[in-house]
């Protein structure tokens, strides 16, 4: 899979500035389901009109949280982050920029929780499962990045296995879901892996592989497949590797 070829073409419809192209496409899928899985109450036509206006059209009575706007636009920042970045090795400065990009301007940042740094309070996913503890999140990161740096070719299920270990891991406060899916996105790109976009229509399915990965892989694996096979659609659509 010659992914360089479709980063080369993402690269240069977001610097064209290029509507409706498939660059346009992505921001605004990547952004409206990664934040619509972690309780976004955005509509997927709320996040293109942001995107693609700076406005924001309402929809009935509902209140509009206006976090939600903020780590919207947060989020269309943050994947042209990874898309400058997409060949670069993955570093703990690059995570800890995304979890920046991504926080800031939040009431997460006005109510003094540190953003693009590591927690300062136990956590837990779900309301059930522990993570790592804050006094050791940074030694644990380190040993994840070097175990998965010397990895020479990297293929999906090492992609997934790094997924897993960060999200259990959950060196932040708050935001580990999507920095995870976009360093998901970012690596498929740099190790000739077909990205792809969890939807949230497939939360469950996708929280479930994250569950069970340590007793059975296929799920998460199976999610993550299908995922792709529909951006691979994407692609054919947008003739990103010709007809």
């Amino acid at each position: 899979m010659k992914t360089d070829i479709l980063l080369d073409r993402l690269l240069k419809e977001k610097s064209a500035k290029l509507s409706d192209g498939i660059y346009h496409y992505t921001q605004i899928k990547m952004a409206y389901n990664s934040n619509r899985i972690e309780g976004s109450m955005l509509s997927e036509e709320q996040t293109r009109s942001i995107f693609s206006t700076n406005t924001i059209l309402p929809e009935g009575d509902s209140p509009v949280k206006i976090d939600d706007i903020v780590e919207t636009t947060n989020h269309f920042e943050a994947f042209d982050y990874i898309l400058d970045l997409a060949k670069e090795p993955l570093t703990e400065d690059i995570i800890k920029k995304l979890h920046y990009l991504l926080k800031r301007g939040t009431a997460y940042e006005r109510e003094g929780f540190p953003t693009g740094d590591y927690k300062i309070y136990p956590n837990v996913i779900g309301g059930i499962t522990e993570t790592t503890p804050p006094d050791k999140v940074q030694a644990a990161m380190e040993v994840l990045l070097e175990k998965y740096d010397v990895i020479p070719e990297k293929n999906l299920d090492d992609l997934l296995d790094f997924h897993v270990q960060f999200e259990t891991i959950h060196p932040f406060q708050d935001g580990n879901g999507r920095v995870g899916r976009l360093i998901l996105f970012k690596e498929c790109l740099k190790n000739e892996i077909l990205p792809f976009i969890i939807l949230d229509e497939y939360k469950l399915y996708y929280y479930r592989g994250l569950s069970e990965y340590k007793k059975e892989k296929g799920y998460l694996r199976d999610t993550c497949l299908l995922a792709q096979d529909q951006f691979r659609d994407v692609c054919d659509y947008f003739k990103v590797f010709g007809n």
